[in-house]
C-alpha cells in the first residue's frame, strides 16, 4: 500500500499532525522516529525499580487555548497539577519566579514591607513584570532590587542554561519568568494545568492509534527515499539537519540527566528546586511530585546544561539569539524550495522555542493547512 504521507518525529508535534490528517482525509500516513519511543522529550516511563519518571526532564502541561486542552482531552484523563519551584538564593529556598514572598524572605522586614507596597502601587497587584523592564525603573529602591534579582535569580542560571551572557539572548528569554508581584507561588498560572493521569507516552500513543497511522521506531530518516515515495513528508527533525548542515549547524542546548534514588518517601518539598548559583546543574526535579507515587524511595533527577554536539547529544532548546535567527533564515529559505513537498513542523524543524501547548496548538494549523489542500478534503479542519 502506498503511503501518502510521512512524518518524521513521534513527539507531540508530529503526532498531532498524524492523528489530524489521517482523522480529516483517511489518508496513509507513516510516523518514524530515530528513538525507541513515541512522545518526544516528553516521554516517560518506569524505572528498575518500578518509579515513573520524566526521561528528558520534568514536563508540566499547561495552557490556556481551550482548543489545546480539548483536543488533548480526546485522548487522555488529566490529574490537576499545579508546579511549584523553589530557588536557593543566598543559602535560603524562596519561590521562583520571584516573588512578594521572596522579598519577605530575603529582606528585613521593614525593607520587604517598603518594596512590597512600592511595587504595587507602581504596577498593581497581581502584575507580571519582565525583568529587563523592572531594571528600568526610575525608582532607586525598585531598581536597586531589579539589580539583586537579576544577579542572583537570573544572571547566572542563565549563564548556566544557555552557556552565553543573558545580554546575547533574546529578550524574549529573559521575559518568560518575570517577577510576579503577588503572593501566587505557583510557577504557572495558566487555566489549564495538569499532567496526563497514566502518563505523556500513553497520551501519544493513544493519539497516534488510528487505523489509517502506522509508527516504526528506530528508523533514521536518511534510511528513506525522501521524496519519491510519498506525497508530502512532515519534518519535525532539525532542519540543519536535514539540508546537511551545508550553512553549519544551528546551535542547541542539550542537557545530560543524573538520577539518583533516596531511601526515603519525600526528599523536595516542591518537585522542582533551582540552583542559580550554586554547583553545576541548574535543577534538581523529584519525580513523585510529578507522577504523584509515593513509595519508601524517591527518584529525583540532577539537570545539567551542556552544548549540543549533532548526532551525538539530543537537541532540546534552540538558542534564540540574533546571529542564530539569521542563520535559521537561510535554512529558511532553501525550506521554501522543497514546499509543498516537505513541510517543517515544530521546535527543531521550525527552530522555536515551543511549549508543550504551543507546539500542539502549531501542529493543528499545520494540519489544518494540508488537509485543505487535500484533493478530497476541501472544508476546513474538523476538531
Amino acid at each position: 500500500m502506498k503511503v501518502e504521507y510521512l512524518i518524521v518525529g513521534a513527539g507531540f508535534t508530529g503526532a498531532v499532525v498524524a492523528e489530524r490528517i489521517a482523522s480529516q482525509t483517511d489518508s496513509t500516513v507513516l510516523v518514524i522516529d530515530r528513538r525507541s519511543h513515541v512522545a518526544g522529550n516528553a516521554y516517560d516511563t518506569r524505572d528498575q525499580n518500578g518509579l515513573m519518571y520524566h526521561v528528558y526532564g520534568p514536563h508540566i502541561f499547561h495552557t490556556n487555548s481551550l482548543s489545546v486542552w480539548e483536543y488533548l482531552s480526546r485522548f487522555t484523563d488529566w490529574r490537576s497539577y499545579q508546579h511549584r519551584v523553589l530557588g536557593v538564593i543566598d543559602g535560603r529556598q524562596v519561590p521562583i519566579p520571584f516573588n512578594l514572598t521572596s522579598i519577605e524572605i530575603l529582606f528585613e522586614r521593614a525593607e520587604a514591607s517598603i518594596l512590597r507596597d512600592i511595587l504595587v502601587s507602581t504596577y498593581g497587584y497581581g502584575s507580571k513584570i519582565a525583568i529587563n523592564k523592572l531594571r528600568e525603573s526610575g525608582d532607586l529602591r525598585v531598581h536597586a532590587l531589579a539589580e539583586y534579582i537579576y544577579s542572583k535569580v537570573f544572571l547566572g542560571y542563565s549563564r548556566k542554561q544557555w552557556g552565553v551572557q543573558p545580554e546575547t539572548l533574546s529578550p524574549s528569554v529573559l521575559a518568560r519568568v518575570p517577577v510576579h508581584i503577588s503572593y501566587d507561588d505557583r510557577y504557572f498560572q495558566d487555566k489549564y494545568q495538569g499532567l496526563p493521569s497514566n502518563s505523556y507516552t500513553r497520551l501519544v500513543e493513544n493519539i497516534l492509534d488510528h487505523r489509517s497511522i502506522s509508527v516504526e521506531l528506530g528508523v533514521e530518516f536518511s534510511n528513506f527515499n525522501r521524496k519519491n515515495n510519498f506525497e508530502t513528508i512532515i519534518y519535525t527533525g532539525e532542519i540543519d539537519e536535514y539540508f546537511g548542515y551545508c550553512y553549519g549547524a544551528l546551535p542547541y542546548r542539550s542537557l545530560h540527566f543524573e538520577m539518583q534514588l533516596y531511601q526515603q518517601s519525600q526528599h523536595q518539598t516542591v518537585a522542582q528546586v533551582n540552583y542559580p548559583n550554586d554547583h553545576e546543574f541548574t535543577r534538581i526535579t523529584e519525580m513523585s511530585h510529578l507522577t504523584d507515587e509515593w513509595s519508601k524511595c524517591s527518584l529525583v533527577s540532577i539537570e545539567y546544561p551542556r552544548d549540543h554536539v549533532p548526532g551525538k547529544t539530543t537537541p532540546y532548546y534552540p538558542i534564540p539569539s540574533e546571529p542564530n535567527q539569521r542563520l535559521h533564515r537561510k535554512y529558511v529559505e532553501l525550506a521554501a524550495r522543497e514546499a509543498p513537498k516537505v513541510v517543517f513542523a515544530g521546535r527543531l524543524g521550525e527552530y522555536r522555542y515551543y511549549n508543550m501547548d504551543q507546539a500542539v496548538a502549531a501542529a493543528m494549523v499545520t494540519a489544518d493547512r494540508i488537509v485543505r489542500s487535500h484533493p478530497i478534503c476541501p472544508s476546513p479542519i474538523l476538531p
